[in-house]
C-alpha cells in the first residue's frame, strides 16, 4: 500500500484490495476538509479508472469537498484477472462492494456514500445499491450516464477483438451480461441521470424507463445529439456542472 501524496492541498491514495482471489487496484482522491462525502465510479465493460468521466471526476470532486474512488474491475486497467472470464455484473457487484467497504474502513471519510457509474457501471450501480443497503451501507444518491437498464436494449455488442481482449462471442454476453434490473431501480433515489439521444450502444429508452422508475428526488439530463461516450464539449461541462450542483444539494 503507498503512502498518501499531497497535491494542491489534496490528497492521492493509492489502494490494493482482494476480491475473490483477484488484486484489484484503485485511487482515493481526498478534498482537504475532513471526514468528506464518498462518491465510488465503477467504469464501462471495456473501461478503466482512466477512462475520461473517471479523471474529470478525480479532479472536480476534490475541489468541491468530495472524496472520490476510482478503481479498476478484475481484468481491467490495472487489476487482475482476464477480462473473458472475469467479467460479468454479478461480478463486477461483488467488486464495488469489496471496494466500498475497504475504503471505508481506512477511516479517511465519512460513511455518506454516493455511486457513479457510466453505461455497464451505471448497471453495476444499480445492482448494487440493495446490496450495499443490505449491508447498511445506504447510498445517498447516484449519477449513472448512458447506463443499460435491460441488456436486451443494446444495440451494439462489442464482438470484434482489440488491443485489450480477444474476439468475443455471443454466448459471452449471453452468460454473463444479460440482465433486466427494472426491479431494482425503485430502490434508488437522489438520481441524476445523463443520456445522449443519440446513444447507437445504450438506446435513451433506458434513460426513460431510469427515470419513470426511480423514487424522488431525481433528474433526467438528455443531451441532444449526445453519444454513448459523452464525446461532445459542450455536453462535458454540463455534466460537471449537474454533477457538483446534484452532489451539493443531496449532502446540503
Amino acid at each position: 500500500m503507498c503512502a498518501i501524496k499531497t497535491s494542491m492541498n489534496r490528497q492521492i491514495k493509492e489502494i490494493e484490495f482482494t476480491c475473490d482471489n483477484r488484486m484489484l487496484y484503485g485511487m482515493l482522491h481526498l478534498p482537504s476538509c475532513p471526514d468528506p462525502p464518498l462518491v465510488i465510479g465503477s467504469h464501462g465493460l471495456e473501461g478503466s479508472m482512466e477512462s475520461s468521466k473517471q479523471k474529470l471526476l478525480s479532479e472536480m470532486l476534490p475541489e468541491n469537498g468530495f472524496a472520490f474512488l476510482r478503481f479498476d474491475h478484475r481484468g481491467c486497467g490495472r487489476s487482475e484477472g482476464d477480462f473473458v472470464t472475469d467479467t460479468s455484473l454479478s461480478k463486477r457487484v461483488q467488486d464495488m462492494l469489496h471496494a466500498v467497504e475497504y475504503v471505508l474502513q481506512l477511516n479517511l471519510t465519512s460513511l455518506k456514500i454516493f455511486l457513479f457509474g457510466s453505461s455497464l457501471g451505471g448497471s453495476t450501480c444499480i445492482s448494487a445499491w440493495s446490496r450495499l443497503a443490505d449491508k447498511g451501507l445506504n447510498p445517498w444518491g447516484a449519477t449513472l450516464c448512458a447506463a443499460p437498464v435491460n441488456s436486451l436494449t443494446i444495440g451494439q455488442i462489442p464482438l470484434n477483438g482489440n488491443e485489450r481482449r480477444p474476439a468475443l462471442p455471443l454466448s459471452f454476453f449471453e452468460d454473463n451480461l444479460l440482465f433486466d434490473l427494472t426491479e431494482k431501480v425503485s430502490d434508488l433515489h437522489n438520481l441524476l441521470i445523463f443520456h445522449g439521444d443519440n446513444d447507437k450502444t445504450v438506446p435513451v429508452e433506458n434513460a426513460y424507463n431510469l427515470y419513470s422508475n426511480a423514487s424522488d428526488p431525481k433528474k433526467l439530463v438528455i443531451l441532444k445529439g449526445g453519444d454513448h461516450q459523452m464525446s461532445n464539449k459542450d455536453h462535458q461541462k454540463t455534466f460537471e456542472t449537474e454533477v457538483i450542483a446534484w452532489l451539493k444539494k443531496t449532502f446540503d
